[in-house]
């Protein structure tokens, strides 16, 4: 398989080697200062760009009538016009805040605990993320999403960054040198606390979870997330 890499940074480079391992060629090496976005014999994009600059990458790829995955955070606020440019477009399009294998799953626990502690209100929830220190967006992208399916499960309304009402999910976002990522979701109580949490060692695991899903993506159109890719959920 054929694949343009949109963004050309650590997260790049660590897709381009679990790429060639898995016997893959690279197409295309973008980076913000590109200009010529050849997508001659390309099969997917993978875009781990910028937010300044990811809402053009996947608008290029989707006009090249390329299958586009992006795990860009920071642009959200754009997604439902990317998702209605692709189904105009007739194209293919996967955006997937956190691609690691180990995350997704984690995801999935933490929409089933969401679901019981419903019945506990006694139980504060509060989320804690860490990342390096070169990471642009705070709170993550991940962090995001997981507020999100707690806040599907429960009758907090929002998630904030400051102290937190009875009704939104404080989240603490730190940025540490040399870390690639923790996400620890806790419910407190005056009398225990019950917490979950995931740890990534390295960028490996977001690198495999993107060429996975540009493996499974090609050949289909539609708009996709990794819980279809891993069939879980």
């Amino acid at each position: 398989m054929n694949i343009a890499l949109l963004g050309y940074g650590k997260m790049g480079k660590s897709i381009e080697g679990i790429a060639l391992e898995r016997n893959h060629s690279i197409t295309l090496k973008a980076s913000s200062k590109t200009s010529n976005f050849d997508f001659t014999n390309t099969h997917v994009a993978i875009d781990f760009s910028l937010p300044s600059t990811a809402v053009d990458n996947i608008k290029r790829a989707l006009d090249a009538n390329v299958p586009v995955i992006s795990g860009t955070t920071g642009w959200l606020e754009h997604y439902d016009d990317i998702v209605d440019y692709c189904n105009t477009k007739n194209g293919t399009f996967l955006y997937a805040s956190n691609f690691s294998l180990g995350v997704n799953i984690f995801f999935e626990i933490n929409n089933r605990l969401s679901q019981l502690m419903t019945d506990f209100p006694d139980y504060k929830a509060s989320i804690e993320e860490i990342h390096h220190t070169q990471k642009l967006d705070a709170p993550s992208g991940t962090a995001i999403s997981l507020a999100e399916h707690i806040i599907d499960n429960s009758l907090y309304k929002n998630w904030t960054l400051d102290e937190a009402s009875s009704n939104e999910i404080h989240i603490d976002a730190k940025r540490i040198e040399n870390v690639h990522g923790t996400h620890e979701i806790t419910y407190n109580s005056e009398i225990d606390s019950i917490s979950i949490k995931h740890t990534a060692h390295s960028r490996k695991g977001f690198a495999l979870g993107a060429v996975i899903a540009a493996e499974w993506i090609k050949d289909k159109k539609g708009v996709y997330n990794m819980k279809d890719v891993l069939n879980i959920g």
